[in-house]
């Protein structure tokens, strides 16, 4: 298939890219970036003759036309991603995660499609749409209720693909990612403020001390960024087998893998680098004490399980992409 990748150029698109070409598929990536810039993707992306950078930002109605044109499905990963920052931002956020999606959805009804062949498109959402659900683990039913205005613009994404969905013009899958971490072929999570990265940093003398409210208990879900860009190949395949459902409904996946408290992931870091993480203790902050996915639907519906979501190794990919 002819895939369009949206931030191909991203800490997951990259991942996913690659895990494209490796199963025969043709990628045409966009970027808001000059297109012979492509520093950001690796050499054997860039080099491959299946590939194709395309400059086209969500907010460009006539360079996302030309995006979509002659393309097969669409994995839709283009947005602001970092919660705190979506707090400062929140127009940002909404105009480029949800006003932005629209305009992709609008492009894709341009294409001269045939309606009874509706374009497999795949979203990149987030836990953040659930907030923090007392029931765990969290499972696709739980009701939203975002806490972040980043969560609320993904949600607001995900809304809009019923709609479509109906008139024929795509076959939706949402995707929501918990925490992402890891690293493919030498890219590892560029976002410093996320524990695992600024653990290591911390280990290797690169950033202050790390700061441990508590005792450092409170669980989040990790998956490997391997491991979330195999799951988009395999929603990919499943929205373009005819018997996958209806168009008309939008079916959503967590993806998550691994629960692992800060304390944890800093018994990893220390057994990964053979190195101390310097601490300063804080008090307890008002924090949900666990967020885990349930990944029961993913597993069954297109056969997904993680292979290198196991904290230590999640801990030591991240590490080779930290000098050191």
């Amino acid at each position: 298939m002819r895939v369009l990748v949206t931030g191909a150029c991203g800490y997951v698109g990259r991942a996913l890219t690659l895990r494209l070409l490796e199963a025969g598929h043709e990628v045409v990536a966009t970027t808001h970036r000059n297109p012979k810039d492509k520093k950001p993707i690796a050499s054997a992306i860039a080099h491959s003759d299946a590939f194709q950078l395309i400059e086209a930002d969500l907010r460009n109605h006539d360079q996302l036309r030309q995006a979509v044109e002659n393309i097969n499905a669409v994995c839709h990963l283009a947005a602001l991603t970092r919660v705190r920052e979506s707090f400062a931002q929140p127009d940002e956020y909404r105009a480029v995660n949800t006003t932005g999606t629209a305009a992709l959805l609008k492009a894709l009804t341009h294409t001269g499609h045939d309606p009874t062949r509706p374009i497999p498109f795949i979203l990149a959402s987030t836990a953040a749409v659930y907030g923090a659900p007392t029931n765990q683990p969290i499972a696709e039913d739980t009701a939203p209720a975002p806490t972040s205005p980043y969560g609320e613009s993904k949600l607001a994404a995900e809304r809009l693909l019923p709609d479509h969905a109906a008139a024929g013009t795509i076959t939706p899958i949402v995707l929501r990612a918990f925490n992402v971490a890891g690293s493919v072929a030498g890219f590892g999570d560029p976002d410093e403020s996320r524990i695992i990265p600024r653990t290591l940093l911390a280990a290797a003398g690169l950033r202050p001390p790390l700061t441990l409210n508590g005792d450092g208990s409170a669980v989040r879900d990790f998956v490997h960024v391997d491991d979330l860009a195999r799951a988009y190949v395999l929603a990919l395949t499943a929205a373009t087998n005819p018997d996958y459902n209806s168009p008309h409904n939008v079916r959503i996946y967590n993806v998550g893998a691994t629960g692992a408290s800060v304390r944890e992931i800093i018994e990893a870091a220390k057994s990964v680098t053979g190195r101390q993480v310097p601490l300063v203790r804080q008090p307890p902050q008002p924090e949900v004490p666990t967020l885990l996915a349930d990944t029961t639907r993913i597993r069954r519906e297109l056969d997904w399980k993680p292979e290198r979501s196991a904290l230590e190794q999640i801990v030591g990919d991240t590490w080779a992409t930290i000098p050191h």
